[in-house]
């Protein structure tokens, strides 16, 4: 395959970045979308010229590093899948595709398509957590759960944090990756001692980190490569209800 691409290339996040033309040929439609980068930053790299920054590690549709846009869609055209799932098959020979970071002022770029999405991490350590003692593995396995609660804590645990939540609505709203955090210890035994304030602090945090409100268009749902359910949302807004009404009533 031959592919046209157009990266946006920016030194750091207080430069002017642009989008840079390139042109591969010979490219397999088996590869991955990263290795098709990795093949363009090998050609930089024998040119002496500056490889193109871009996050990965697991490469297997786990971790959720691999966030960019890519023909304006995060992740790429495939649903359900994340940017190292994408394989250049879904293209067609001589396309032009255009890569680019996410867009969100809570996600400042870091270098050309990497951006910062410590703000995540701030939002779990505001409350996505659990402080009661359930011993080892084994022990914790002894509570019993049953199954159709499991089911709807996995289905929320699934989200990797890769941001095409925010990428993909119009307000660059968290709300389902913070709906998502809160849902899957909600629902668990386990996460009832900061049940009463979790979703609270964590919304708090949210709205300090610059993000919008949602936009009630579910394009997060539409574009998460776990496919996390708007559901998850309904019950956050429920969950921060009930702690609003406790906390003013105390």
């Amino acid at each position: 395959m031959k592919v046209n691409l157009k990266v946006w290339r920016q030194r750091n996040g207080n430069a002017q970045g642009k989008l840079v033309d390139y042109q591969l040929d010979n490219i397999s439609p088996d590869m991955s979308f990263l290795e098709m980068i990795d093949v363009l930053n090998g050609e930089l790299t024998m040119k002496g010229e500056e490889i193109i920054a871009f996050d990965h590690d697991c490469r297997e549709g786990i971790c959720g590093m691999c966030s960019m846009y890519i023909n304006g869609r995060a992740h790429g055209p495939q649903t359900g899948a994340t940017t190292c799932q994408l394989h250049m098959r879904s293209f067609s020979d001589g396309d032009t595709i255009v890569v680019e970071p996410w867009r969100a002022r809570a996600f400042p770029v870091i270098k050309d398509v990497m951006v910062d999405r410590s703000a995540f991490d701030r939002i779990v350590q505001a409350g996505g957590y659990v402080s009661v003692n359930t011993g080892s593995a084994r022990d914790a396995n002894e509570t019993l759960i049953p199954r159709p609660i499991a089911d709807e804590a996995m289905d929320a645990a699934q989200c990797i944090g890769c941001g095409a939540c925010v990428a993909a609505c119009k307000n660059a709203s968290a709300m389902l990756f913070v709906a998502a955090k809160v849902s899957h210890l909600a629902v668990l035994p386990q996460g009832q001692a900061e049940a009463s304030q979790r979703a609270e602090r964590m919304v708090a945090q949210m709205d300090a980190e610059g993000f919008g409100a949602c936009s009630f268009t579910g394009a997060c749902s539409v574009e998460c490569p776990k496919e996390i359910s708007l559901d998850h949302i309904a019950r956050l807004n429920r969950e921060y209800l009930g702690s609003k009404i406790t906390s003013e009533a105390v």
